[in-house]
């Protein structure tokens, strides 16, 4: 078929030359409603040749009836990394939102000019490469080596960003979901990173008995009983029955990079829930509500009453990072190996699992919905908490007989 014997059905326009005596073949095509104006949106397409008029036309239009056309548009990846952290932002804590854009961050460096649909698995697998070896970022200059679990966090928000441009029709694919963290990147961080394991028994112990005429004796023992940080932090007089001997966690007090304080509720449903008091618990929560009324009464009117358990000498509330500084000092102090205040949690609960404590008990007292969580992430058993299966072993062996060694 010559060009112009072409079928008048199907819009496209031969073009009087230009100035430089070219002929072009141009069509416009309805690709959808704009959701915003509830207008009918067009696209314009202009081609050197009819052939690749006809093929892009048949393209966009079976497409369309498909629908699975994607509208051309010029957003880049920071553009909508902003859209989708907005959106998100409906949905999430104000704290978690914080820690999407600060992962999301080490991104937009290398990708976020892009736009979007020009963006490739390429350029995400090299910019993957590229943060496991330069990824922390001084200025704007490369630095030292990203840790796998960062560049995981932030290869798992832009996968989840490009999900959510390919519901949107703002890409055909998410370029992203197949990349990977090398396997061999993986062994060579374990092999040179050392893991801080959580203290054994004795460990907490010697913290317990160091720590018996400390101020904060009550709040460390709150963290040994497994509570975060931000749940010690949170917690007020008004969640403490102590005739029932009894706590309600149903309130926290975390940072924002360690700047201001969000106040919150818990960190999920089931994390609000109400625990028993061990009886040294309760004893040095009746204690510590008796000094606060004493330093309340010398204070007088210049003593905040916050309402808070864990509060300085002034009456004002504790925040997580002043109360982790306190707690490595005492591990200064009494020469204990330093471990994060948060790994108080693993010990107990690595504890009340090796002690026989039912797995929905133990996931109820850590407050989360599924015991897998707590045993993956919080169990910890270590050498010695496998002594038990070495004596049990023995009986595999069975007793000697005779005539052997």
């Amino acid at each position: 078929m010559k060009e112009s014997e072409y079928p008048l059905s199907v819009p496209i326009k031969k073009l009087p030359p230009n100035s430089r005596g070219q002929v072009r073949y141009r069509f416009v095509v309805d690709v959808g409603i704009d959701p915003a104006t509830g207008r009918r949106k067009q696209l314009t397409r202009t081609f050197a040749t009819l052939k690749e008029a006809k093929a892009e036309y048949a393209r966009i239009t079976n497409r369309r009836e498909e629908g699975t056309f994607v509208p051309p548009n010029q957003i880049n990846v920071n553009e909508w990394l902003d859209q989708w952290l907005a959106m998100k932002a409906e949905d999430l804590e104000e704290t978690t939102i914080y820690n999407y854009r600060v992962t999301l961050d080490r991104v937009r460096g290398r990708l976020g000019r892009i736009r979007l649909q020009e963006l490739t698995e390429e350029d995400v697998e090299n910019w993957m490469h590229w943060a496991l070896k330069h990824g922390r970022v001084r200025g704007d200059k490369a630095g030292t080596p990203l840790g796998v679990t960062s560049v995981e966090m932030s290869l798992a928000r832009l996968k989840d960003a490009l999900n959510r441009a390919v519901t949107r029709r703002l890409v055909t694919m998410n370029v992203a979901q197949h990349v990977t963290i090398p396997r061999r990147a993986r062994k060579e961080e374990r092999k040179k990173k050392q893991e801080v394991k959580p203290w054994n028994v004795q460990e907490i112990q010697t913290f317990i008995h160091g720590v018996r005429t400390e101020r904060l004796y009550a709040a460390l023992l709150l963290s040994l009983m497994g509570l975060r940080p931000a749940e010690v932090c949170g917690l007020r007089w008004e969640d403490v029955d102590l005739e029932a001997a009894t706590i309600t966690i149903a309130n926290t007090r975390t940072m924002m990079g360690n700047r201001y304080v969000v106040e919150k509720d818990t960190k999920s449903l089931a994390g609000e829930r109400d625990l028993p008091l061990p009886a040294p618990v309760l004893a040095a929560l009746k204690s510590f509500r008796a000094l606060q009324a004493k330093e309340k009464l010398v204070l007088g009117e210049a003593y905040s009453d916050s309402g808070y358990v864990v509060v300085h000498e002034t009456g004002e509330a504790f925040t997580i990072k002043q109360l982790r500084r306190r707690a490595y000092r005492l591990m200064e102090i009494l020469e204990l190996r330093r471990v994060r205040l948060y790994d108080a949690r693993s010990s107990c609960l690595t504890y009340l699992a090796n002690k026989g404590v039912p797995d929905h008990i133990l996931a109820r007292w850590a407050g989360h919905t599924n015991v897998k969580t707590t045993k993956k992430w919080y169990v910890k058993p270590d050498v010695e908490d496998l002594r038990g299966a070495a004596t049990t072993w023995d009986g595999l062996h069975g007793a000697a007989t005779e005539g052997q060694a």
